[in-house]
């Protein structure tokens, strides 16, 4: 057995009934964790379009399925920022060489220089987080990225677009109860106004159903044997299969609300920018 596979999984200590969602799913081998799955992480990278040229830094990389496919695109440099020490040291595992590196700390409060990146980019993360939370951290992208970055999030979204607030409210209760953690999506217009108002200009979006435990999705994402193994593991575990079975009725409820959206913004140029560029 390998050293990544003997590390233990966040939240690994605590029992199933109390464990959040997504950490309960990877514990029992699930990989992908995004709401859009594989293919809207696929279109996320291909509007990204990284390049060897790039400095790329990931928010919250999680068990590192997207950084290694953003590895295999040979950028410059690349950056995870997590959390979570234990994430961190499974994601160092798949890391080499100077210009590959994961550093502990918050998506709102990296650490890192200014203008120092290229490419930014973070998945099913800010959906769990509040107002306020989910501008620092969106700030803080615009921060890292040079005048024309791009600036990439995938998260869970709220259709349509005038969706009644009462109706907002307790699907958000619901996902929040199913998965232990504070869930608040917004929706396709609201995700578009927090990027633009934190100075970024929307280049590429899409939206999917967000189907993330439906039987075709999880052999879609996982492989047939990876959905065959999470399956074996979710009969055998009682507790975890009713944290489970729960956080799906949830999601059937109300998937006529729930969706997966992907946005590309570019950040625009201000003048703070333009005189940090001519002192450099």
């Amino acid at each position: 057995m390998n050293t990544a596979t003997e590390m233990t999984f966040p939240g690994s200590g605590l029992l199933a009934s109390k464990m959040p969602g997504h950490w309960l799913l990877a514990r029992l081998g699930k990989r992908v964790l995004r709401p859009g799955g594989l293919e809207m992480t696929r279109a996320m990278l291909q509007a990204l379009n990284i390049q060897s040229s790039d400095d790329v830094v990931e928010f919250a990389p999680g068990l590192g399925v997207t950084a290694r496919m953003t590895i295999s695109r040979h950028p410059k440099s690349y950056i995870a920022v997590e959390e979570d020490p234990s994430a961190a040291s499974r994601v160092s595992q798949i890391l080499s060489g100077s210009r590959q590196q994961c550093v502990t700390g918050t998506a709102a409060e990296t650490g890192l220089k200014n203008m120092s990146a290229t490419v930014v980019y973070g998945e099913a993360m800010l959906s769990m987080q509040g107002p306020e939370q989910k501008r620092r951290i969106i700030s803080e992208a615009c921060r890292l990225l040079k005048p024309g970055g791009r600036y990439a999030i995938h998260e869970l979204c709220l259709v349509p677009d005038d969706l009644d607030e009462t109706i907002k409210q307790e699907i958000k209760h619901s996902l929040s109860h199913a998965i232990h953690v504070g869930t608040r999506p917004l929706t396709r217009a609201e995700w578009r106004t927090v990027l633009e108002t934190e100075g970024f200009s929307i280049q590429a979006e899409a939206l999917r159903p967000m189907r993330l435990l439906e039987p075709d999705r999880l052999i879609q994402d996982e492989g047939f044997w990876g959905a065959l193994h999470f399956g074996w593991n979710l009969l055998r575990d009682g507790n975890a299969r009713r944290r489970v079975l729960e956080m799906r009725r949830v999601f059937m409820k109300n998937r006529a609300h729930l969706a997966a959206i992907m946005l590309v913004g570019i950040k625009q140029t201000t003048h703070d920018d333009a005189a940090a560029l001519t002192l450099t």
